[in-house]
């Protein structure tokens, strides 16, 4: 019994010990996330080996692992940006990008973990002046959106592409004018909107009154064939068609007298 007590306590101490290595020397990495190894006594940074994938790992204690997001991540980045003709414009720009998997480790010796900061951001600043420094603001505002996004994009990825990083997709999400620059333009697209309407309504008129020519014109050609077709003797006949269809009629009652003067009967007396 006296003996009992200097066991345990050595017994203890060894068990606590135990625990501390175990628990330092477990890592776990989480869903979208990869390890980076750094060695103490094995030259720092481990750049030649895959990182640490998903899971549990098991880690000298004396060595250190840096955890990364390796999906892809989403950075809102707002800046102000100046035209063509020196006009400070408001730019509001999404960022998607994620590090590249298999060199994460020469990103965290090269770049840290503040690699957004050091690496991403400065390189999207610089390629949204250079590309939105090319147009004019009535351009920003209007048509060349899309151009613009595409451009920051293709920049972006250059100055990036050899810093470990995966960029994916540049956005942008607004451009902002001065509120009297922003006023002129709307004013003038105003203006060119109703030109383009008044040019339309009188295309539309000169169609309109083209169609009601040929249409008169048609018309008038038809009544001339007509009339160079029509004979005295065709005239004739038709009048005694005519007059025929009348006296058979049991409502009337028909009295002749003589002829006109183009050779027809002339009908008196009516019931």
């Amino acid at each position: 019994m006296d003996r009992l007590p200097k066991i345990a306590l050595p017994a203890l101490a060894g068990i606590i010990f135990l625990i501390i290595f175990i628990s330092r020397s477990t890592v776990t990495i989480g869903s979208g996330e990869a390890g980076v190894l750094y060695k103490y006594f094995g030259g720092g940074v481990v750049t030649d080996e895959p990182p640490l994938g998903e899971g549990f790992h098991l880690v000298a204690p004396w060595n250190k692992v840096f955890v990364y997001e390796v999906r892809q991540q989403e950075k809102l980045e707002k800046m102000n940006v100046l035209s063509s003709n020196g006009l400070d414009i408001k730019l509001e720009a999404s960022v998607w990008f994620q590090p590249k998997y298999d060199e994460l480790g020469k990103l965290h010796q090269e770049k840290s973990e503040q690699y957004i900061e050091r690496v991403l951001l400065p390189a999207i600043r610089s390629a949204a002046r250079s590309v939105v420094g090319r147009y004019t603001p009535e351009q920003l505002y209007s048509s060349k959106r899309d151009a613009i996004q595409q451009e920051i994009f293709e920049e972006t990825q250059k100055i990036v592409d050899d810093q470990y990083i995966q960029l994916n997709e540049v956005l942008v999400r607004d451009v902002t004018l001065p509120p009297t620059i922003k006023d002129a333009i709307e004013r003038k697209l105003k203006q060119e909107q109703e030109s383009l309407e008044y040019e339309f309504r009188l295309v539309t008129a000169q169609k309109e009154a083209e169609k009601v020519r040929i249409e008169a014109q048609g018309k008038a050609d038809a009544n001339k064939i007509l009339s160079a077709s029509l004979t005295d003797k065709i005239l004739q006949d038709k009048g005694i068609e005519a007059t025929l269809k009348l006296a058979e009629s049991p409502n009337a009652k028909v009295v002749v007298v003589g002829s006109g003067d183009d050779g027809l009967p002339l009908i008196l007396g009516n019931n």
